[in-house]
């Protein structure tokens, strides 16, 4: 499950529940998706999305132990590859959210997991605990085309892709800065959080147009776009 309440224009959405680890199975994507389209309906100028997570991890990718649990490997698989589609329609909502979007990154965001965290548009991360990691390669997992569309289109360094992808490192806070991939690390939890509102302040401060906002930024990350089948719509310039 997730909660999300509204501080000042500032929506926090927070990932919650009896999981630690925050792994994204059929209850928690569907939180997920219930509440971005909310905040979808409930946008207006100068509202922002802060996404986050208590605890060890931010979270820890797709529920394997779920998918494992079926009645066979065949079952197993075909649970598998409905968390990845079911978890596509999210990826597309962050990436056509009608309002500036910010991760505070509290721990470990592994596969799926780093996949929600680099969804939003400013991702800032606890330093002194937690790494970025994709760990297929060591799972003996294909990554999703559209895991492949949106990490090409945000991350700009094809060493940095290869290592992360192919290499399966694990990236720290002060890593992933010097990377591109983190805005920016903190010394703890609250910290994070605490730059992230203030961060989301700033941007509610601007009172953007969300629609506008929406499509600009669509227009920033066509590969990844196209891959979650986002078209841009036509908006009418108020000059």
């Amino acid at each position: 499950m997730c909660s999300l309440e509204k501080r000042g224009n500032v929506w926090v959405l927070t990932l919650a529940g009896d999981d630690p680890q925050h792994r994204l199975n059929p209850t928690l994507i569907g939180s997920l998706a219930s509440a971005l389209s909310r905040l979808s309906s409930l946008a207006t100028p100068g509202s922002v999305l802060l996404t986050t997570a208590h605890g060890k991890f931010f979270s820890n990718g797709f529920d394997l132990a779920w998918a494992r649990a079926a009645s066979n490997p065949s079952a197993a698989y075909d649970r598998l590859q409905s968390l990845v589609a079911s978890f596509r329609p999210i990826v597309a909502a962050l990436l056509s959210l009608p309002m500036p979007t910010i991760a505070a990154v509290n721990g470990h965001a592994s596969a799926a997991g780093f996949m929600l965290a680099i969804s939003h548009d400013y991702v800032l991360m606890r330093g002194d605990r937690g790494v970025l990691y994709m760990p297929e390669v060591d799972l003996g997992l294909p990554l999703p085309d559209y895991f492949t569309a949106v990490m090409r289109s945000k991350m700009k360094s094809p060493a940095v892709l290869r290592d992360l992808v192919l290499g399966g490192a694990k990236m720290r806070g002060a890593e992933a800065v010097k990377t591109g991939i983190v805005d920016s690390a903190h010394d703890s939890e609250e910290s994070t959080v605490e730059a992230a509102m203030r961060l989301g302040e700033q941007l509610a401060g601007r009172k953007w147009v969300g629609e506008v906002y929406a499509e600009i930024r669509k227009s920033l990350y066509p590969v990844a776009c196209n891959s979650l089948g986002l078209t841009q719509k036509a908006i009418v310039s108020k000059i």
